[in-house]
């Protein structure tokens, strides 16, 4: 069991919902129900599911949780350029609060990569995913 606190990902995924909370607290009061409501819930979605994947999980179980906590902070990309597109969200609010989930994606996608090069099935040979590329083999 890992603890999720201790992740660097995770605290930057929690820092990105309080700023989705914040920014959202200003959108109109008619789309509380709608785009409001989806764009706090796939930011609360990606700290969450890494929290879960840290959970006595095996690690195939870490990475696809790993994977979902990617998958949201992906929707939350598309939520906030369609705020943006719909003039809901001021273009100066958008750029910033657009960066935040792309860093977040990021750092998911390096600590996926890290996590699945270390699960090489057979110790005795080198992992595809970290072998040498510019060597040719015959």
């Amino acid at each position: 069991m890992k603890d999720f606190r201790r992740l660097q990902v995770w605290h930057d995924a929690h820092q990105l919902v309080l700023v989705v909370y914040r920014e959202t607290s200003n959108l109109p009061a008619d789309e509380h129900l709608g785009l409001t409501n989806q764009l706090r819930r796939a930011a609360v979605s990606i700290p969450a599911n890494i929290a879960e994947g840290c959970g006595p999980r095996t690690d195939d179980d870490f990475a696809r949780f790993m994977d979902y906590a990617m998958g949201s902070a992906s929707e939350v990309e598309y939520h906030l350029l369609l705020a943006c597109d719909l003039d809901i969200l001021p273009n100066d609010s958008h750029e910033p609060l657009h960066q935040k989930p792309t860093e977040v994606k990021r750092m998911l996608a390096s600590f996926l990569g890290k996590l699945r090069a270390d699960r090489c099935p057979l110790t005795a040979v080198r992992c595809p995913l970290t072998a040498d590329r510019s060597r040719t083999h015959s």
